[in-house]
């Protein structure tokens, strides 16, 4: 693919050159740390050999090196590993990442809230990119619904992993008596869908509303009818997005996400395993959730699926996944199953 590169008329096609160079790095970031990775080895074996040749001094200091050299090698075996099971055909896309109060009312509305911003701050911290596609505002407090884009390199290999029903257990800030109450939101992943993926919608079948924003963003865009609301007919999914100022470029991002979703309803459909994206989230109250986030009477935070738990409730809510995010890849991973299958037999 280098080579192509420098080959006549590669950049007569500007498109076809980006999509070229886009896969050549992918394919990159994939190869060359685990080549690096084992010439570090392969090093640390000939400092093995002159352990063994050295005396005193000498072999105690080589002995530190190793053991330092080592253990920096773990924790970027650790980068690898995770990466290697991120070999969905869509986890390298960006991820839509949805909210929806449940069970709860007013709490439930605020925990919403409290997990739209956990979810900005993770993209943070992985150096990911938030664009927010629609917010409504809850009746009281908090949000009921909301839908980011998060933007980055297997943004959603990794956040799939957060689709399910959140539960959270605490003293209501809202209750005079200071009682524990418990709340419940769901959280649905899709990819977004690139130009690779061909989804044709016929105009027939799309029932487009256009209508003046309510929420944040300035005069311009609460003062025009530049919100867009896309219902597919035939499915009933509704897509709604109102932050730009051009009615236009709200109907194109709509439009991308009706696309993504109808394409995942489509993939549930062949593989005939709803419980895989959507039946595993189920219901938005109980008996359904996949992590719960205790912070009364306890401070515990548990995955259900993994048995990955922490009582560092802040830091979790804060933005700190990866815990949870690398337990489930590895959970799902065919080596970890075949673990499990050894283990029943």
């Amino acid at each position: 693919m280098d080579a192509q590169m420098g080959a006549p008329g590669f950049w007569d096609s500007n498109e076809r050159a980006q999509k070229h160079i886009a896969k050549l790095n992918a394919l990159k970031k994939a190869v060359l740390p685990v080549v690096a990775f084992q010439k570090r080895v392969e090093d640390v074996g000939v400092m093995t050999e002159l352990v063994e040749a050295a005396e005193g001094a000498e072999r105690e200091s080589y002995e530190k090196e190793i053991e330092t050299t080592v253990a920096a090698m773990v924790t970027e075996l650790d980068l690898i590993e995770i990466a290697s099971f991120l070999t969905g055909p869509f986890d390298r896309n960006n991820a839509i990442l949805g909210i929806q109060s449940g069970a709860g009312g007013t709490e439930s509305n605020d925990w919403a809230d409290i997990l739209f911003r956990m979810y900005n701050r993770w993209a943070e911290r992985r150096g990911f990119t938030v664009e927010v596609q629609d917010v409504q505002v809850g009746d009281q407090a908090g949000i009921s619904k909301a839908t980011i884009l998060i933007k980055g390199e297997n943004a959603y290999g990794y956040v799939k992993a957060e689709r399910g029903v959140h539960r959270l257990v605490r003293i209501s800030p809202f209750d005079s008596n200071k009682r524990r109450h418990t709340s419940f939101c769901a959280i649905d992943v899709i990819a977004e869908i690139t130009d690779e993926i061909e989804i044709e919608i016929p105009e027939g079948e799309i029932r487009v509303d256009v209508y003046r924003s309510s929420g944040k963003g300035g005069q311009g865009v609460n003062t025009t009818d530049s919100a867009v609301r896309l219902t597919h007919i035939p499915s009933g999914i509704v897509v709604v997005c109102p932050n730009e100022r051009s009615q236009i470029k709200n109907k194109a991002a709509a439009l991308n996400v009706l696309k993504a979703r109808l394409y995942e309803k489509k993939q549930d459909e062949q593989r005939a395993e709803m419980d895989r994206f959507y039946g595993e989230k189920g219901e938005i109250g109980w008996g359904s959730q996949i992590r719960s986030y205790v912070l009364q009477p306890y401070q515990m935070v548990k995955d259900l699926r993994t048995g990955m738990s922490t009582s560092d409730t802040q830091g979790v809510l804060d933005g700190d996944l990866d815990r949870f995010i690398n337990a489930w890849l590895r959970a799902g991973s065919p080596r970890h199953r075949n673990k499990e299958i050894q283990m029943e037999e």
